[in-house]
């Protein structure tokens, strides 16, 4: 028995140490007119809960069309609530282009 106590302590400990993905926000083509927030939804299906996620863009159209403009894509995050982080892919991202969200503490060299 002390010994399933031990394995579940450790466990427990691992998963304390472990810090998620928490999407605020989710936005292409904010410069191109689109509203605030429109890919929230997407975001967090593929990244909440997630210590780090690759979001892939979607294919994306306006009226069956390619949109014109040079669109960029805005995410934001919380990792366990705290700290409020963004990553972002400049005008002209497109679908396939990919976006690295992490909670993943850096402990590398610079730090």
């Amino acid at each position: 028995m002390p010994l399933m106590a031990g394995i579940f302590l450790f466990t427990a400990n691992a998963a304390a140490e472990m810090r998620s993905i928490t999407i605020v926000s989710g936005t292409y083509g904010e410069n191109c007119g689109a509203p605030r927030g429109n890919m929230t939804h997407d975001v967090a299906r593929h990244c909440n809960g997630r210590a780090s996620c690759d979001y892939t863009m979607p294919g994306i159209y306006k009226d069956g069309l390619v949109s014109a403009c040079r669109s960029d894509f805005l995410a934001e995050w919380h990792c366990d609530g705290t700290d409020l982080h963004s990553a972002a892919l400049s005008a002209g991202a497109k679908s396939g282009d990919t976006l690295v969200l992490s909670c993943v503490e850096s402990r590398g060299a610079g730090k």
